[in-house]
């Protein structure tokens, strides 16, 4: 598929960075004129990967986060997450609806499962010690473009 234009951004894995990832994603991606639904999905969908890279990817150390939008011909956007935090053990396991591997705090164990309702496509690989990548597409509508 080809590529129209895309970003790649690198943050510390700063609690406050979710939000910068966030408006990154919006500002970008706001050329291909998405509905604002279509932004708000996006955004929710980036907003749950970064926050799960931030908290449980890295567990209280610090690290990267590496963020690569891309707009592609067909009016779809791609993104990619990745961290080289702890990685997941179990990705089928942790993508189930309310696991969470920090019971102790104020989550609800639904990130992957908001991120797959929110975009067209998502695919989590992940390694032990070595990281866990989130790449997800939506492709946006046509609405009279």
């Amino acid at each position: 598929m080809e590529t129209v234009n895309e970003i790649k951004i690198i943050l510390p894995s700063h609690s406050v960075n979710e939000g910068t990832a966030r408006a990154a994603v919006s500002s970008f991606v706001i050329q291909s004129d998405p509905t604002v639904e279509e932004l708000s999905d996006i955004r929710t969908a980036v907003s749950e990967a970064v926050t799960n890279a931030i908290v449980h990817g890295y567990r209280g150390t610090q690290g990267k986060i590496e963020l690569t939008i891309k707009l592609l011909a067909n009016r779809e956007i791609y993104i990619k997450i990745k961290d080289c935090g702890c990685g997941i053990p179990d990705v089928e396991q942790a993508m189930e609806p309310l696991f969470t591997t920090a019971p102790e705090e104020e989550r609800s164990g639904l990130g992957f499962s908001v991120m797959e309702s929110f975009m067209d496509k998502l695919m989590v690989k992940s390694r032990v010690g070595k990281g866990t990548t989130v790449t997800m597409r939506k492709r946006l509508g046509d609405h009279g473009n």
